[in-house]
C-alpha cells in the first residue's frame, strides 16, 4: 500500500502510479449475490449451463460488480492521511473491456491524474485499471473522482 500523509504529499505524486492492490477472486457466489442485490439475473451471469453455451463459455461478472469492487481494491492500494472521509464523487469515463469470468482474479492499478483544492478538502482524479489475471487487456478502466474531506 502507498500511504500519503496529507494532501501535499498526494499532490507530489500527480502523474505517477500510486498503488497496486492484491488479487481478488470474483467467484460465482459473489456474482449471484450481486445479481440478487441489483435484480439483474441475466443468464450470462447466473445460469452456468446456458452460459457454457454462450459467447464466453462460462458465467461472467456484471460490469457494475467489477466497477463496485474498485472501492475495496483501491482502498487496499493507497490511502491518504489527515482526512475525515473520502467520498466517491463519480466517474468521467468508464469502459468494460474484458469480461471477468466466474473464478477470475482481478486487481487495481491506480494512477493519480490530478489533485485540486475544493472547499473543505481536495478532489483527486485517478485512472484505475482493473486488471484480469491472465488476460491481455484489462477488465475495466475508469477515470474515478474522489473527494477527500478534512
Amino acid at each position: 500500500m502507498t500511504h500519503f500523509a496529507d494532501f501535499e504529499a498526494l499532490r507530489g505524486a500527480v502523474g505517477t502510479e500510486i498503488g497496486v492492490s492484491g488479487w481478488l477472486t470474483v467467484d460465482q457466489d459473489r456474482i449471484d449475490r450481486f445479481a440478487d442485490a441489483t435484480d439483474d439475473h441475466q443468464w450470462i451471469h447466473v445460469d452456468s449451463e446456458q452460459a457454457a453455451r454462450g459467447p464466453f463459455g462460462c458465467t461472467i461478472a456484471h460490469g457494475f460488480l467489477t466497477l463496485s469492487l474498485m472501492v475495496p481494491l483501491v482502498n487496499e492500494a493507497t490511502s491518504v492521511g489527515g482526512i475525515r472521509m473520502g467520498i466517491n464523487y463519480g466517474f468521467n469515463k468508464v469502459r468494460f473491456i474484458t469480461p471477468v469470468p466466474a473464478g477470475g482474479r482481478i486487481r487495481a492499478r491506480v494512477i493519480l491524474d490530478s489533485v485540486d483544492d475544493i472547499p473543505g478538502g481536495a478532489q483527486a482524479i485517478r485512472t484505475v485499471t482493473i486488471e484480469l489475471d491472465g488476460a491481455d487487456k484489462p477488465a475495466c478502466v475508469a477515470e474515478s473522482i474522489v473527494r477527500y474531506l478534512i
